[in-house]
């Protein structure tokens, strides 16, 4: 299971990509020991251990077991913003959101999906300071909205657009969870940005 934001890139030095990968290591290593051992029970030393580094090391990069699940949704997002900034002219703002969600999280297994939901789920510590992230992750597609549409008399109709896109893929995350998978993530989004398409339109 892996949900990385970075790509090699000419511009990337040698540290940030050492950076870059240890945490993309440390991440790994702690999602597949929540897996097999459950969150509550997998340790930070296990994390480390199995990441290759010290526990010391493991806080150059992590303050908690938390954000390394959080790690996963803002990864995400940061994939999300990405492929937004790609999206062909000629799109509604709306639409482009719509199209780099599905991109992104078509890339991801739905068993991956599952067990990242279950874990997210398993801890209320969790749950709450991820509800806290979809504002931040709202503000960065605003922000990737207005990089595009710059017009200042737009700025408060991208806004709403980033909180609705937002909403619609909370519902989404939601649905998916209580089906239990049944259907695939992508197929929830679809229905989700669907209908939020046509009340709009209405």
């Amino acid at each position: 299971m892996k949900v990385d934001a970075g790509t090699d890139s000419p511009r990337e030095g040698l540290r940030q990509r050492k950076r870059r990968q240890t945490r993309q290591r440390i991440t790994d290593a702690g999602i597949r020991l929540f897996i097999e051992k459950g969150y509550d029970v997998a340790t930070l030393d296990e994390i480390a251990a199995a990441a290759g580094i010290s526990r010391r090391t493991f806080f150059h990069y992590f303050k908690s077991k938390d954000e390394i699940l959080l790690s996963l949704q803002s990864g995400a997002g940061e994939m999300i913003v990405a492929a937004l900034r790609e999206v062909a002219p000629g799109k509604r703002p709306i639409e482009a959101i719509r199209e780099a969600t599905v991109k992104v999280c078509a890339l991801i297994p739905t068993d991956d999906m599952i067990a990242i939901d279950r874990l997210m789920r398993s801890s209320e510590a969790v749950q709450a300071r991820k509800q806290a992230s979809y504002v931040q992750q709202e503000m960065a597609l605003f922000t990737a909205l207005r990089e595009r549409w710059p017009a200042p008399g737009r700025e408060t109709g991208l806004r709403l657009v980033a909180m609705l896109a937002m909403g619609a893929i909370r519902l989404a995350t939601e649905t998916f969870g209580r089906e239990g998978g049944r259907r695939s993530f992508v197929d929830m989004l679809n229905d989700a940005f669907d209908a939020l398409e046509a009340e709009i339109g209405g």
